[in-house]
């Protein structure tokens, strides 16, 4: 007997979800920060962090990390919570930081409470546009299908420090990266400085100003990082001043000249 239009449409949502579970690239979408394994009595629990700018798109990431990284073996719970800066209803982006609001929500999946202790943790270091999970996992099957032992407030305790974990390394990350972006931008300033004063002193071959050569920051740490910035700024007041002493002793050179006979 032939399908009929119900059954072949149900069939061809099946072979879509199984081809999204299944046959999705994992690069794209495995977590850009994972926790330290928390280990009490038979449980297991560990956070990770995706970048999420949408609700839909943080419950997307849950629902992979569930039936795609943890398929061959799930945790007892997924404990999630997001906040994600979105456009407000009939705006358009245009008018600024108040066309946008915050929308945050969390899942406990089975663990009551638990996805409001991590959407706590993620409002306390003023995390935007992610989704934080944290995965309780059991030892045994057994233990798997019913839950595992039971921990008590403890539970709690273990959920909120892989959530902190991976929100403080998450900030930090973030920080390099606008460290490097400031600093890539004051080098540019620092080396167009440096050129414009080379040209105006090519004569005097005492005077140098440093070296234009690009910077590499691959390796760079964000306390290094901060210690850079402010020796960059120092070096640009310093290019500057000399550019602004070389400009006066030049115009007085040009006016002495205007008054030779």
């Amino acid at each position: 007997m032939p399908p009929t239009s119900k059954s072949s449409n149900l069939q061809s949502k099946n072979s879509l979800d199984t081809y999204i579970r299944t046959s999705r690239p994992l690069h794209d979408v495995r977590p850009v920060v994972t926790s330290q394994e928390v280990r009490d009595r038979g449980s297991t629990f560990v956070a990770s962090l995706f970048p999420a700018t949408s609700p839909s798109e943080a419950r997307s990431r849950i629902a992979y990390l569930k039936d795609v990284l943890h398929k061959t073996k799930p945790a007892t719970h997924e404990i999630a919570a997001w906040r994600c800066m979105i456009l407000k209803p009939g705006h358009n982006g245009l008018g600024g930081p108040d066309d946008f609001e915050l929308s945050a929500g969390n899942m406990d999946d089975g663990e009551k409470w638990g996805g409001s202790r991590v959407q706590k943790v993620m409002e306390s270091h003023a995390l935007i546009d992610a989704v934080v999970i944290v995965s309780r996992c059991s030892e045994s099957d057994l233990e798997n299908r019913y839950g595992g032992t039971m921990l008590g407030p403890t539970r709690f305790a273990h959920i909120e420090r892989c959530a902190t974990e991976v929100c403080q390394e998450f900030k930090r990350s973030e920080e390099l990266r606008e460290c490097i972006s400031e600093l890539t931008n004051l080098d540019a300033v620092l080396a167009g400085l440096r050129a414009e004063y080379s040209v105006s002193s090519a004569a005097d071959k005492s005077v140098t100003t440093g070296s234009t050569t690009p910077k590499d920051y691959a390796n760079l740490d964000l306390d290094k990082g901060r210690r850079l910035i402010k020796a960059r700024e120092n070096a640009i007041k310093s290019v500057k001043l000399l550019l602004a002493k070389r400009r006066v002793v030049t115009s007085g050179a040009a006016a002495d000249s205007d008054d030779q006979p």
